[in-house]
This record gives C-alpha cells, structure tokens and sequence, in this order.
C-alpha cells in the first residue's frame, strides 16, 4: 500500500504533462501538484528511467516519453471510450433530435472522437478527428471548467485563437467564463464555432473526478431560443452522467 500514494503522484505528472501545451520545468510541476521541489525530482528521474517521461536539456524542461504515447496509442487501438458512449450518444439524438458528439481536451484543443446525428441533419464543421480552441467550444469549456487553475493557464498562457468573432479573448475572461461553466454545471456556445449554430455541454469524469471527455449537443440558433436550453442541458447532463458511471468516476467533490 506504500506504492500508492508514489503511484498516484506518477499519474498525476502525466495527466498534467498530458494536457500541457509543451514541457514544463520540475518547478511548475510540483507547484501544480503541490509536490515538494525534491519529492518531484526524484519522481521525474524515475519515471525517465521507464520512458514515462523525458527531459529537454536545453530548456530545462520535462516532457511525455515515449513509453506514455506508447501507452495512448494501445488506448487508440481499443477505442474502450468509444465504445462505451456510442449506444449513449445515439439515445441522446433520438431523445433531443440533434447532432451529438464525445469530444475530449487534446492540449489547448477540443478533439472530436464520435458524432451521431439523425438523418438529414445539417453537417458540422465539428467532425470526428477534427480539432477545435477548447476556449470556443462548449465541449473544450465543460471540461476546463474542472481543470485546477494553474493547469488552465498553462494551457493559455498568451493569445486566444478567434474564429467568428466570439468567444473570450483572455486568460481573465475565460476563467469568469468557466466559473459560471462550473456552478450550473454544463456549458454552452452560441456562434462561436459555426455562425447560426450554437452547443451545449456537459463534462465526463474519471474516477479520481477530473474531467475526461465532454457530451456535447449542437443546433441551429434560430430552432432553439435560449430560454429553452437550460431544459436541453438536462439530457446532456444525464448523458454525461451516465458515460462517468461506465468509466466508473465520479463527478468532483
């Protein structure tokens, strides 16, 4: 049982260097973990030693190995999150009548990995393998907004990718905006992405309660006025809800 907390730790460096736009020095690392500066140095060189990790001389920075993509490849090969939210997503259109996607945060962006819609459904520029600002896309945000903070600014630390003209463009209105994500519990974006379609979102958790995937629903503006989405968050949320009890999570305390 001694391994475990030292196990946990291993995870987490990797989960934080997974969703880092680029290495980070020892010293960010322990502060985002709250890990002492020696503890962290330890912990890095053992897990280079293994491949889980590398670091970059010449900026004094650690990174991902090449044993942790060998890992996230084997993960891409299995598709388990795939499978486990497609029967999901296609409750989910039949229940609201719109597109449905799973997305997950790939650094700083939204990838896509599922998309049902029902049949004669306009098309999205959000299709599966397509990657998108997180910041823009309800998707991206539901999940930052259960990011810690300090993770957040790494991923943002200067300027803001525009694609219609909406959407925050700092640091500063991003986490107002999260901050409200976080409280009502889903996320929405309206034009941000698509001009006349807007989202909305609602996390997916693991079992240590960080975010892990996203359940998004996506419409035309003009067919949904934004008085009725807090009832359309509804299913949304419940759909989530049920892909974290697949993963067996849990939402965070």
């Amino acid at each position: 049982m001694s391994q475990v907390p030292a196990a946990r730790r291993a995870l987490a460096v990797l989960r934080l260097l997974a969703g880092s736009a680029g290495p980070l020095p020892a010293s960010a690392i322990a502060r985002s973990l709250g890990l002492p500066r020696s503890s962290t140095y330890h912990l890095l060189t053992a897990m280079a030693e293994d491949g889980f990790v590398a670091y970059v001389p010449e900026e004094r920075r650690w990174g991902l190995g090449v044993a942790a993509f060998e890992i996230g490849s084997a993960y891409l090969r299995h598709e388990p999150l795939e499978r486990l939210a497609r029967p999901l997503l296609r409750r989910l259109v039949d229940r609201v009548g719109e597109i449905a996607q799973l997305g997950v945060l790939h650094g700083a962006e939204t990838l896509y990995l599922l998309k049902e819609q029902p049949p004669r459904h306009a098309t999205l520029v959000t299709d599966v393998g397509v990657r998108m600002p997180a910041q823009l896309t309800a998707s991206g945000r539901s999940m930052l907004a259960f990011l810690p903070p300090a993770q957040v600014r790494a991923l943002f630390p200067r300027s803001f990718v525009d694609r219609t003209g909406r959407g925050p463009r700092t640091l500063r209105e991003l986490r107002r905006v999260l901050a409200e994500d976080a409280r009502r519990g889903w996320s929405a974006e309206d034009g941000h992405i698509t001009e006349g379609f807007a989202s909305i979102a609602a996390c997916c958790f693991d079992h240590t309660g960080h975010p892990t995937a996203a359940i998004t629903v996506t419409f035309r503006r003009e067919d949904r006025p934004e008085a009725t989405w807090p009832a359309l968050a509804a299913p949304v949320r419940a759909t989530a809800a049920d892909l974290t009890a697949r993963l067996g999570g849990r939402p965070p305390e």
